[in-house]
């Protein structure tokens, strides 16, 4: 976990041209203490199964941030948030390694499914201001996602950018494209919601 925390804090280093020195970060740059925050949240919901206290700090940690992590989210390392404010993300999301994401994103669910109800990010994503992923959709490594994109149960490629709402490929492995997003597959453990009549 310590490793994890070094690269939380490298992440703002590399990431915001803001942050100016070490100390700064460590005391200054709130979107760093919702991560950490949630750290803490996710190890003693996950680890310790202490539910109830993780999420109370999940709840300090959204007063104290403006930024909503459910403590069952799993977060990889070198994870970045810009600002943070408004960021939302459900219980059962996978952010992989070394992500960007600016404030205002949420990664939510659709209500229509029980189990993985929430996006899968892979590794070396980028996720811009206001966007919304809800599902349980998978967006590819290295995938650029631009401001304002809606994406709903439709996958996003891996080495892909993708804009608009609702979101389209507009580059796909280097080259530009015009294309539409696959329909999710929904993973087994994603298990549909069944409507009582």
């Amino acid at each position: 976990m310590l490793q994890t925390l070094v690269e939380d804090i490298r992440a703002v280093r590399r990431n915001d041209p803001a942050a100016h020195a070490w100390v700064e970060i460590l005391l200054c740059h709130t979107p760093l203490h919702a991560i950490l925050l949630h750290r803490v949240a996710h190890w003693l919901y996950a680890r310790l199964h202490v539910r109830l206290l993780a999420r109370l700090v999940s709840v300090a940690n959204r007063f104290w941030t403006g930024v909503e992590i459910h403590p069952g989210a799993r977060i990889g390392k070198g994870f970045f948030l810009d600002h943070g404010a408004g960021v939302v993300i459900g219980e059962t999301a996978v952010v992989g390694d070394f992500c960007v994401m600016f404030h205002n994103v949420t990664l939510g669910g659709t209500g229509k499914y029980h189990g993985q109800r929430h996006p899968i990010v892979g590794h070396h994503v980028f996720i811009g201001t206001n966007t919304v992923l809800l599902g349980p959709i998978r967006v590819g490594d290295r995938a650029r996602i631009g401001a304002n994109a809606f994406v709903i149960n439709h996958d996003i490629p891996p080495d892909s950018t993708v804009v608009g709402t609702p979101a389209r490929i507009v580059k796909l492995n280097g080259r530009r494209v015009d294309g539409e997003l696959p329909r999710t597959v929904p993973p087994p453990e994603a298990v549909p919601v069944e409507l009582e009549v």
